[in-house]
């Protein structure tokens, strides 16, 4: 399926060879049988408008996007394994199936890293690549639905890629029940993030039982990261 390659380009840091190329990945766009025409269209509209900025703008609004907060990460395990355990050997697991399609990744980005994947689901035929865009639609529909609260145009990405896999997830849904939710790339909620980070490397030695409390304190509301248990969410086949 080109049209992930082509996704997974959008979905990586905005470098020159896109706004160099726009041509030819709008010609990309054009030949993508598994897209309909109104799919087409409406990427083809995507790239242009999204060419029309910047570079500097674009790469600015994309580390705004996914680089600060753990809530838009394009890290796929991010969402559901967080910083526990399983989250290492699901790596593996996933790097195994890299070397079985015969890829090889450099030592630059994780293997959960959302273009990477979708690279490697462009190898796969087209019912391959479906299912392993379905083993992971509830973090597509998670994602869209957080960019849409961000007024960003990204979110269009993540529903063109959910429509393909073909799961039956009501973005809107999804975005209703976030409606609560906090921020975790404000100032604040970084700055709380950091100071948390200090406070568990020097451990004990920081701060007095009196001083202990006062930190539990002043961190209660900062944003815990939101993770998905894809157990209690339809899918197709089973995950990889």
């Amino acid at each position: 399926m080109n049209s992930l390659r082509i996704l997974g380009l959008l979905l990586d840091y905005p470098g020159e060879l896109l706004w160099d190329h726009q041509n030819d990945l709008l010609e990309a766009i054009d030949e993508s049988e598994e897209l309909t025409t109104e799919q087409r269209l409406d990427l083809a509209l995507y790239v242009a408008d999204f060419c029309q900025q910047e570079l500097l703008d674009a790469q600015s609004a994309y580390t705004g996007l996914f680089d600060r907060g753990r809530a838009t990460s394009l890290l796929l395990f991010e969402h559901v394994h967080g910083e526990s355990r399983d989250r290492g050997q699901a790596m593996v697991d996933l790097l195994d199936q890299y070397r079985a399609a015969g890829l090889e990744i450099d030592s630059r980005e994780l293997p959960d890293y959302l273009p990477l994947y979708l690279e490697y689901l462009s190898t796969l035929s087209r019912a391959e690549a479906c299912s392993g865009l379905n083993d992971i639609a509830p973090i597509l529909a998670l994602l869209s639905a957080r960019l849409q609260e961000r007024n960003s145009h990204y979110a269009e990405l993540f529903d063109l890629l959910l429509a393909l896999s073909g799961a039956n997830i009501a973005t809107q849904t999804v975005r209703d029940s976030i409606k609560q939710e906090a921020r975790d790339d404000t100032p604040a909620a970084l700055d709380a993030v950091w100071e948390e980070e200090q406070i568990k490397f020097l451990g004990e030695q920081s701060c007095a039982s009196g001083d202990e409390a006062a930190h539990q304190k002043r961190f209660a509301g900062a944003v815990a990261p939101q993770y998905l248990n894809l157990d209690d969410t339809p899918a197709g086949e089973p995950r990889k």
